[in-house]
């Protein structure tokens, strides 16, 4: 078995100890920004068919160096304007949606016989002027906007944690996204996708509801820090 192929089994365990007999389905999105190809290809090997990428640049010939594989692509990073139509044109979800002229980019680019792109709106769920992300009290605002736009489809909501070890800290943190994910619900808007919950926090993500994690260091161990735009 190797070493990805490891981590991954480890990481599932603790994804099924985490639910606690919970059958809900968890999508595991495994974050492969700043991975080389050969690394993607090993995890999907070992049954991992989401994989995360945060920067434009790198992750173009990336895709296209594995377009052999019927992997689900993920763009986690920053949504940039700039960067709407290749991140329309080659990525399958988008979960940094935090305002309306974003999601309208998208909409524009992406090309209607790829069906509609997936969508996440990005809450700040850790108050840090550093993350990005709409207040949790304007989610429901956006998500209205967002779910009325062509070639998008509205799935649900994306947050972040910040940086703590205090367990009640992050159960706090992920429960101002429930909350929010259900006041959208309540609002009539059906949405199904709850994306919190990275290699440092998932369990306390999974109690606290989220069906999709984003794990990146768990999976494929420390990554090169190169950032591409």
């Amino acid at each position: 078995m190797s070493p990805i192929a490891a981590n991954l089994q480890a990481v599932r365990r603790r994804i099924s100890e985490a639910l606690q007999g919970d059958s809900r389905a968890v999508t595991l999105v495994a974050v492969s920004k700043a991975q080389p190809p050969e690394a993607v290809r090993a995890a999907y090997a070992a049954g991992c068919r989401d994989f995360g990428e945060s920067y434009v640049q790198e992750a173009v010939p990336k895709l296209a160096s594995l377009s052999d594989l019927p992997a689900i692509w993920h763009y986690i990073g920053r949504l940039q304007t700039n960067k709407a139509r290749d991140i329309a044109q080659r990525f399958d979800w988008v979960h940094g949606v935090d305002r309306a002229k974003a999601a309208a980019a998208l909409s524009k680019a992406r090309p209607e016989a790829a069906g509609p792109l997936n969508v996440c709106i990005q809450v700040n769920i850790s108050a840090e002027d550093t993350k990005g992300g709409v207040q949790p009290d304007h989610a429901l605002a956006l998500a209205r906007e967002v779910a009325a736009m062509p070639r998008l489809k509205l799935r649900g909501l994306m947050g972040m944690a910040g940086p703590t070890t205090d367990a009640k800290e992050r159960h706090r943190q992920f429960s101002v996204l429930r909350k929010a994910f259900e006041a959208i619900r309540d609002g009539g808007i059906a949405i199904d996708t709850l994306s919190m919950g990275m290699s440092d926090d998932f369990p306390e993500a999974l109690e606290e509801g989220s069906n999709m994690v984003r794990i990146g260091t768990a999976i494929f161990g420390a990554r090169n820090n190169r950032k591409a735009a």
